[in-house]
């Protein structure tokens, strides 16, 4: 017998030995009930189907933003403790997954905060970074599971002399972690702030 052959009827010697032993094995009143075998089985509830609520429709996703009016309440509240004069806002930042029949799903990526202060001078670099250490200080407090999305956004400073005269600036809570804090005055600002 060829070597080709002699492996296929190994094979088949193998899967019809397989067979056989899984067929006696399952076979009513092969094993009889021990003790420790009617001890051992598990009786569980029947598993209830529930509808998905995702469709199965394919999807087209855009970019998107959800606002977070609870998160957004708790730090203004906070911002203004630091300065009444000040506002914040938190917004989930993701994409929809919006199908045909024009139903949308969002998926949160992350949840950024957008802070604004009033100033009568857009120079003042050291008031500034000490502002945002402070509020970078709340930011970081808040729990992570009070987040939206798997990644940390930024909070973006918004430093107002009048509409037209402003300071704008994002600062990565991810790189403040781990390159900024304790940091503070204009050194901070001037780490996140691009000209």
């Amino acid at each position: 017998m060829r070597r080709a052959g002699k492996w296929a009827l190994g094979a088949a010697l193998t899967a019809a030995a397989a067979f056989a032993a899984y067929q006696s094995s399952s076979a009513p009143g092969a094993v009889a009930p021990t003790e420790e075998f009617v001890e051992s089985v598990v009786v569980s509830e029947p598993a209830v189907v529930t509808e998905s609520p995702i469709s199965d429709q394919p999807c087209g996703y855009q970019w998107a933003t959800e606002d977070m009016p609870e998160l957004t309440a708790e730090i203004d509240v906070a911002v203004k403790r630091l300065n009444p004069e000040a506002s914040a806002r938190a917004q989930a930042f993701g994409e929809n997954c919006v199908r045909a029949d024009g139903s949308s799903t969002f998926g949160a990526m992350e949840t950024d905060f957008y802070v604004t202060l009033p100033t009568d001078d857009l120079t003042k670099e050291e008031d500034f970074g000490n502002w945002i250490s402070q509020v970078m200080g709340v930011a970081i407090e808040i729990p992570r599971e009070r987040l939206q999305g798997p990644n940390y956004g930024f909070v973006e400073f918004t430093f107002e002399q009048s509409e037209a005269e402003r300071v704008i600036l994002r600062v990565p809570i991810q790189r403040y972690l781990d390159e900024a804090r304790g940091k503070s005055g204009a050194e901070l600002f001037r780490m996140f702030y691009q000209p």
